[in-house]
């Protein structure tokens, strides 16, 4: 693989690279535009694991996705020096200058819109979108390719975020956020469509764009020299720099979880430092010291598992980065099948530990289950008051209301496909307490009223 062609400053819906009198480079500049996008700004009213807070703050969608920017920074600063070190007889200037200076803007834009296309309600709003197709199968399938059909009952975050960042709304600007393509190439985890999806392979696990993306998708892939496993159906090898977003993502809520477990009153305090300490002492054996140093000057609780959780977030980011260089060429060449934190929960009893107490304690508590079951009902029912009526040509009084609730921008003609689409980009969209006060009022329990 050749190294100087595993990036690209285009963009899509850019005619021109050129930028006058702009010091940041194409990469920062992607950082910076997903920071103003309103994609962006909704996620700090989505959920990503408890429900949204009261009296205490815990982590939302927006918050997440800034530390895990910052954690992926941080990968990118290491594994770009290690390349352009490494591998400097192989680069053009050029390249040189993009792997120590520019990769970790790559990963940090990435890492900042890697949760960017999940709807409301974290993982149960996917659900209920896949699941409102496949139940609905016999009255809706017909209207759709085999493919287009997959898109819909296969519905994921991933793809939906390549959509929301590309696409051309009505009355919008061509390109969506015009970024480049290598750091949308760093969110393409599953690099495969919906029809070649399996469980039994990391990079097709779910899929990463709709058929509407799918040409898109192609000159991503082409431009950034990703490895092509399947002509039909489209399956690629992931994108090297894929590995350091998803183990930015999958530190961050593996270990600030158990933090906000923590501040909720889930967890009690001595069980959280325990489980913490185990970490950091199995991941650095000379860490007990400096351990029981900080617990006699910490005396707040919260502070000391703040401390905690950076020593642990710290430890994993070198750990995995070696894992990362050691790897390297094998994930160049597209022949790398294990995640980088997986890597090291392979080696390490304390974060399968980690793990395991999330899943009983965190993952499967009430309050996380109920937000669960209801997000999944709210979802659910706004898909049936709109996508019956966006695919019928007669329509009755009610659906015709129902119609006239969708604003223009999702409003698309072209063909039954497209317009499901617009719906799904309505819905996937709101935040969760958009989605609860819209469905309150489709149903009568809450009546709007006039501004």
């Amino acid at each position: 693989m050749d190294l100087n062609k595993l990036y690209s400053a285009a963009r899509t819906g850019a005619v021109s690279n050129k930028v006058l009198a702009d010091v940041r480079s194409d990469f920062q500049r992607d950082y910076d535009r997903i920071i103003f996008s309103a994609a962006f700004r909704r996620l700090q009213n989505k959920t990503q694991v408890f429900p949204l807070p009261g009296s205490v703050f815990v982590h939302n969608r927006l918050t997440h996705s800034l530390e895990v920017a910052s954690v992926g920074r941080s990968f990118g600063t290491l594994a770009g020096d290690f390349i352009a070190s490494k591998y400097a007889s192989d680069l053009s200037e050029n390249s040189k200058e993009f792997y120590k200076y520019s990769l970790n803007s790559v990963i940090a834009a990435a890492s900042l819109c890697h949760d960017i296309g999940n709807p409301a309600f974290g993982h149960s709003g996917e659900d209920a979108i896949a699941s409102y197709f496949i139940q609905n199968g016999k009255q809706l399938s017909s209207f759709f390719s085999e493919k287009e059909w997959a898109d819909f009952t296969h519905f994921e975050g991933n793809s939906n975020a390549i959509r929301i960042l590309t696409q051309q709304q009505s009355g919008k600007s061509e390109g969506g956020l015009m970024l480049t393509y290598s750091t949308l190439a760093a969110i393409m985890k599953y690099p495969c469509e919906a029809s070649a999806s399996t469980k039994k392979e990391i990079h097709r696990k779910k899929f990463g764009f709709f058929q509407a993306e799918k040409e898109i998708f192609l000159n991503i892939a082409s431009a950034t020299q990703m490895k092509k496993l399947s002509e039909e159906p489209t399956i690629f090898a992931r994108h090297p720099f894929v590995w350091l977003v998803e183990a930015a993502d999958d530190i961050c809520y593996s270990i600030i979880d158990l933090e906000d477990a923590h501040r909720l009153g889930i967890i009690d305090h001595s069980s959280c430092v325990a489980i913490l300490s185990d970490l950091i002492t199995e991941l650095d054996a000379g860490a007990k010291q400096k351990i029981d140093a900080k617990r006699k000057i910490i005396s707040d609780k919260n502070d000391f598992v703040s401390y905690l959780r950076s020593k642990c977030i710290g430890l994993l980011i070198k750990h995995a980065t070696d894992i990362y260089m050691q790897n390297w060429e094998s994930i160049a060449e597209g022949n790398y099948h294990i995640p980088l934190l997986d890597s090291i929960k392979n080696q390490c009893v304390a974060l399968k530990q980690i793990e395991q107490f999330s899943i009983e304690n965190i993952y499967d508590y009430s309050a996380v289950v109920e937000i669960e079951n209801a997000g999944y009902n709210v979802m659910y029912e706004l898909l049936d008051h709109f996508i019956p009526p966006i695919l019928k040509e007669n329509l009755s009084k009610s659906e015709e209301k129902a119609l006239k609730l969708l604003p223009k921008q999702f409003l698309y003609d072209d063909n039954y496909y497209q317009k499901v689409l617009g719906v799904l980009d309505y819905i996937s969209g709101m935040t969760d307490n958009y989605a609860t006060e819209l469905y309150r009022k489709i149903k009568g329990i809450e009546i709007g009223k006039i501004r």
